[in-house]
């Protein structure tokens, strides 16, 4: 009895092929480029995707009999905009969720529908990274590929739609559409009146862990996979990936260092921020919801610095002294917390949670003659711990008491930053033996999905456990008066940074 995890990100499928006892048995990772066919514009043709599945499956299938898979999870890229005309194909490449072309179709949502009933309705502002926003500019400005629409699909749900035949999503990915009133779990009504648009056109939607369709005979000669092998709803790939660390109950939290940077917590009830601040989805634990604040550049703040001011540690690695992040940490590890009042902000690209600014910008604040490299070093790393924090602070103002904080990604990694990290949080932070992020959610989705395991809360005890443990230290006074002075930087600049971006 195994079961297949499929994540369809933004540049390759990740698939993976999890034994009975959660345990890892095989990985396939096809790549494939996305397009920018303009500024602002990015887009992928979905069919590339269903290529590259059919390639990591045959290839996940090369060391298993397909008749031992006992389910399919899927997870995937959030907010993308799939258009199918009435025979099921594609009507145009994907608009993906790291399109931002639709920022005037957000005002002019917001503005017919009302913010105040967006937030109550959706749980979120409307962004230019969501769904309903790209659909309205499809209608405006492709209205011949418009009036072909048949159904809307988001990216992971494409791929169902190709091994199944099935139309069908769930909840935390549809979260993400804008068209999710997310408190009652079902589409929303009002907005889908507001705009015009038909409810025929959206799939029907499920739990996470409904087996909401099979393996039909067509994608059994593709893949390889049995025909009739279920295929469960999965999840939006943060939801997924939360559960591929076991964030399963009321007060776990979870904080990810990757290129962005995301703080997630479970809730057992509906919240919303008031000001739209964090976003509010639907778990993929079913009947729950999450909260999550995302920053745009948190260990990308840490990999522009290497790119650009850590050449010499570049030649050290190439000469084999060592990784070249490891060589720059090493050197931030001589200089005390706080940096001798030296703070990275670090809105390379704009900025999210708290602030959802396109126009913020990046910045180092305090540069004095004493300051030296591995003070700099150490601000970014302060700097972004900061941004997460914001998040945090943001949930724990909602009731979120969090009695340990999951790290992952790869500055997880990191001895010096899982330390700052748990100091800044002022929480104990934790690692996890689960290290293969959505597409590992997935596949726990597929066990419980397909009666292997009676639920995701028994999955994640069966298959996940911690493997290390890093307790607040003494630092934590020094940090909370420097986030402090963090807290107050953005307000001050925000004039500067519009100004800035206009130039």
């Amino acid at each position: 009895m195994n079961f297949i995890g499929i994540d369809v990100g933004t540049s390759s499928i990740k698939a993976l092929l999890v034994g009975p006892n959660g345990n890892v048995l095989a990985t396939s990772n096809p790549e494939y480029p996305f397009q920018t066919p303009a500024p602002l514009c990015a887009e992928t043709d979905p069919d590339v995707w269903w290529d590259a599945t059919c390639r990591a499956l045959r290839e996940l299938l090369q060391s298993v009999d397909s008749g031992s898979i006992s389910g399919i999870g899927l997870t995937g890229q959030m907010h993308g905009l799939v258009l199918l005309d009435e025979k099921g194909l594609p009507l145009r490449p994907c608009i993906m969720w790291n399109d931002q072309r639709s920022f005037q179709e957000c005002e002019e949502m917001t503005e017919k529908i009302g913010a105040a009933e967006v937030l109550r309705i959706t749980g979120n502002p409307i962004l230019a990274g969501f769904t309903a926003p790209k659909l309205r500019w499809v209608e405006k400005n492709e209205p011949e590929i418009f009036a072909r629409i048949s159904k809307v699909l988001l990216p992971k749900d494409f791929i169902r739609y190709r091994l199944t035949g099935e139309f069908y999503s769930e909840m935390s990915d549809a979260s993400g559409t804008s068209m999710l009133n997310v408190g009652e779990r079902k589409w929303s009504e009002e907005i889908l009146a507001a705009m015009g648009w038909p409810k025929a056109w959206l799939p029907e939607l499920t739990e996470s862990t409904v087996a909401s369709a099979k393996v039909s005979p067509d994608a059994s000669e593709l893949t390889g996979l049995a025909v009739d092998t279920p295929v469960i709803a999965g999840g939006g790939d943060q939801a997924a990936q939360a559960v591929g660390c076991g964030i399963v109950h009321e007060g776990m939290v979870s904080a990810t260092l990757g290129t962005s940077g995301v703080v997630f917590a479970q809730s057992d009830q509906y919240r919303v921020e008031p000001e739209g601040k964090l976003h509010a989805f639907c778990h993929a634990v079913p009947g729950k919801w999450h909260l999550m604040g995302v920053m745009l550049s948190a260990a990308g703040s840490f990999q522009w610095y290497k790119n650009q001011l850590g050449k010499e540690e570049q030649v050290r690695e190439e000469c084999g002294e060592g990784n070249a992040y490891d060589l720059l940490t090493q050197s931030a590890t001589t200089v005390d917390p706080g940096c001798e009042g030296l703070v990275f902000l670090p809105y390379l690209s704009g900025e999210r949670t708290p602030y959802p600014d396109p126009h913020a910008r990046g910045a180092f604040v305090g540069m004095t003659l004493r300051h030296s490299k591995a003070h700099l070093t150490r601000a970014v790393l302060e700097g972004v711990s900061y941004g997460l924090k914001d998040s945090l602070s943001l949930m724990q103002e909602l009731g979120i008491r969090p009695s340990k904080i999951i790290l992952s990604g790869g500055g997880a990694r990191s001895e010096l930053w899982k330390q700052m990290l748990a100091d800044i949080f002022e929480t104990s932070c934790c690692l996890v033996n689960a290290t293969e992020g959505a597409a590992y959610g997935a596949a726990l989705l597929a066990a419980v999905g397909c009666g292997s395991l009676p639920s995701v809360e028994d999955a994640s005890r069966e298959w996940i456990r911690e493997t290390e443990q890093v307790e607040t230290g003494p630092n934590f006074s020094e940090y909370k008066k420097n986030y402090g002075i963090y807290q107050d930087l953005y307000p001050a600049l925000k004039k500067t940074f519009y100004n800035l971006s206009e130039e």
